[in-house]
């Protein structure tokens, strides 16, 4: 025990060998991939992310116009986001609060309005036109 009490008391005087967490929070680092986040006002509910998102934790409704994610179940990897058409999934570069029971990121927008089809005769016309002219 004797040659114990030097390494003892050198770390009870000493200084801390670890950070003090809810005090002294480390700043992320450089392309860190944390909290992700969705820009509802552009996303177009094409369900490309729920799609390749690996551990399915994305669930996206298009009547309703409402995205789902389980935090829990994500992985954070960034393939929803690569795999976004419009740009509007990122991660933050900050890390996901503590929680203490199961929350999901629900957010709701309004889906975009499907683009009405031509009428068969006003389709017609433009391609008769096109034949005409060669």
């Amino acid at each position: 025990m004797a040659f114990m009490t030097g390494n003892v008391l050198r770390n009870l005087m000493g200084k801390y060998s670890t950070r003090l967490y809810p005090i002294e929070i480390r700043p992320a680092f450089e392309a860190y991939r944390g909290e992700l986040y969705n820009e509802i006002e552009k996303c177009i509910f094409c369900q490309s992310c729920a799609r390749k998102c690996p551990s399915q934790c994305i669930s996206i409704d298009k009547e309703a116009g409402l995205w789902t994610c389980d935090p829990f179940a994500c992985v954070y990897c960034g393939i929803c986001v690569e795999a976004c058409p419009v740009n509007c999934l990122h991660m933050k570069s900050t890390h996901r609060h503590v929680a203490t029971e199961r929350e999901m990121i629900e957010q709701k927008g309004t889906p975009p309005k499907p683009k009405k089809k031509a009428a068969d005769g006003e389709a017609a016309a433009p391609a008769a036109e096109k034949k005409a002219k060669k």
